[in-house]
């Protein structure tokens, strides 16, 4: 058994990780959730448009007579600051997830590589221990069935 992973949280870590979490919240209490056809809907600003776009800002705030307030620059410019601020911390944010997500991959791997070597431990030696009933029930999950049964299941479960 390789072990991917070793990590405990104390009762303290986890209450000063799940303040730091609040605190991260609550400062990014003004995000925003989007629906899908929100998403779709919107002007999307890739590389280039954002190129397209500072530069656009910049020669409207270098020339204030061409702007009129129904534009709204200087919403779009503290759009722009907000975006500058929130990009790098972001960045991190998922930097962070993307290694919890493979630590969580790490651990569960460890977990199933124990429990699948002990298994085998248990048909080996399990019936002279008196094991052979929960080494039984535990070999239920390796059971396969059929499509076709498991549809004939579903469509005999109330809705």
């Amino acid at each position: 058994m390789k072990n991917l992973v070793s990590l405990s949280f104390s009762t303290e870590d986890l209450l000063a990780l799940d303040e730091a979490l609040g605190v991260i919240e609550g400062k990014l209490a003004g995000m925003v959730s989007l629906t899908p056809s929100q998403v779709r809907s919107l002007a999307k600003m890739g590389e280039k448009s954002e190129v397209f776009c500072r530069n656009v800002l910049q020669v409207l705030d270098q020339n204030p007579q061409v702007v009129t307030p129904a534009l709204g620059l200087p919403e779009a410019n503290g759009d722009l600051a907000a975006l500058d601020a929130l990009r790098p911390r972001l960045r991190r944010i998922k930097l962070l997830s993307t290694r919890g997500e493979d630590t969580l991959l790490a651990l569960g791997a460890d977990v199933m590589s124990a429990a699948l070597e002990g298994y085998a431990l248990l048909k080996v030696s399990g019936r002279a221990s008196g094991l052979e009933d929960q080494r039984r029930d535990l070999g239920t999950r390796f059971e396969r069935t059929s499509r076709r049964e498991d549809e004939a299941a579903e469509e005999a479960e109330p809705a």
